[in-house]
């Protein structure tokens, strides 16, 4: 009620509001899917967004530069210690993919797991029919074909959850390589960097017998480029696709063990049922704003959002594939929005 007073004010309105979002790809889609209804009916607010990666998502609201940072990755202890007056709220919950280009098997969801992964990404796995696979893949027709492994090459959520998923599943990883929203890449021959989930995806269609992990906000562009998707080993080992089922069970096995900074893993969750590669996606907002003004325009607008009957409503999450947050969940963001100020 408060916030709506001050922003109706013929003063509030006398002026726009400009606030900036940028960081996560994967948040992209949904933002560029919220602000035009939001704005409709919220005419004194103009929201522009950018897609640059998480890592610049957090850096920016850091810095000030952006008033709301995008990013699938939440901060570091170190970064909060260092930077108390951000907050790391959850606006949804998205997955990840890990995507092929196989000639005549993108038609088929070939199996893989965490190990796999970590053999593929550190060169120790060059060739599509390594036994490694082929025993994931019984009776599967693999290429005797090297492998081309992409990553991203800027910071990156995606990267963060991805490597959360080796590091977790597979002690070699953890220990020489580890996670993190930029990671130092093993040198594998013939690996390639791309820009963003849009890179991701062009890189992996462009290149036949490479493989790429992908936001699940760009699943209709992996359609159209007619990549293969895989099923994931999850910790319970069974192998799954992410669908509103496998993502909510994940989601369900930690919502509890959530901390009121909201800053967890949901990555390699236990459970029969859930899938391997989770995340809360995060909008990172400095507590402390410039003005009243600002202040309140970034309660409202991510209140918004978080409420299953406007920005996480079906109609707009399905479109990026992503879920709602539960209700414990969002009652802990509204709690964090709050403290805005």
């Amino acid at each position: 009620m408060a916030v709506a007073g001050i922003l109706n004010t013929p003063q509030a309105f006398a002026r726009t509001v400009s606030v900036t979002e940028t960081g996560s790809t994967l948040l992209y889609p949904l933002f560029n899917l919220w602000v035009p209804a939001y704005t409709r009916s919220h005419p004194g607010v103009r929201i522009t967004t950018q897609g640059t990666g998480s890592g610049t998502g957090i850096s920016e609201a850091i810095s000030g530069v952006a008033q709301i940072g995008a990013s699938d990755a939440y901060m570091s202890n170190m970064q909060v210690k260092q930077n108390p007056a951000i907050l790391n709220i959850p606006l949804a919950i998205s997955a990840q993919t890990v995507n092929y280009n196989i000639p005549g098997l993108n038609n088929v969801h070939l199996k893989l797991s965490g190990p796999v992964l970590a053999g593929i990404y550190d060169g120790q796995i060059r060739y599509w029919n390594a036994p490694a696979i082929e025993r994931l893949n019984p009776g599967r027709h693999l290429p005797h074909h090297l492998i081309t492994p992409i990553h991203r090459t800027d910071g990156s959520g995606d990267t963060f959850i991805f490597s959360q998923y080796l590091s977790f599943s597979t002690p070699y990883w953890n220990s020489h390589v580890g996670y993190g929203t930029t990671i130092s890449w093993p040198a594998v021959p013939g690996g390639l960097g791309a820009l963003g989930n849009p890179g991701m995806v062009q890189a992996a269609a462009q290149t036949p017998y490479s493989i790429a992990y992908i936001g699940v906000s760009f699943t209709k562009e992996v359609a159209r480029a007619h990549l293969g998707t895989a099923l994931l080993k999850n910790r319970a080992g069974r192998f799954l696709l992410p669908t509103k089922k496998t993502v909510g069970a994940a989601a369900a096995e930690l919502v509890n063990k959530t901390p009121a900074d909201e800053r967890i893993s949901l990555v390699f969750a236990p459970g029969a049922e859930s899938y391997p590669i989770i995340n809360y996606e995060y909008a990172i907002v400095n507590d402390h704003q410039p003005s009243r003004v600002m202040a309140a325009t970034l309660r409202e607008f991510l209140s918004w959002a978080v409420d299953t009957h406007e920005g996480n409503a079906r109609k707009f999450l399905r479109q990026v594939h992503f879920i709602a947050l539960p209700p414990r969940i969002s009652a802990l963001s509204r709690k964090q929005i709050a403290k805005i100020h």
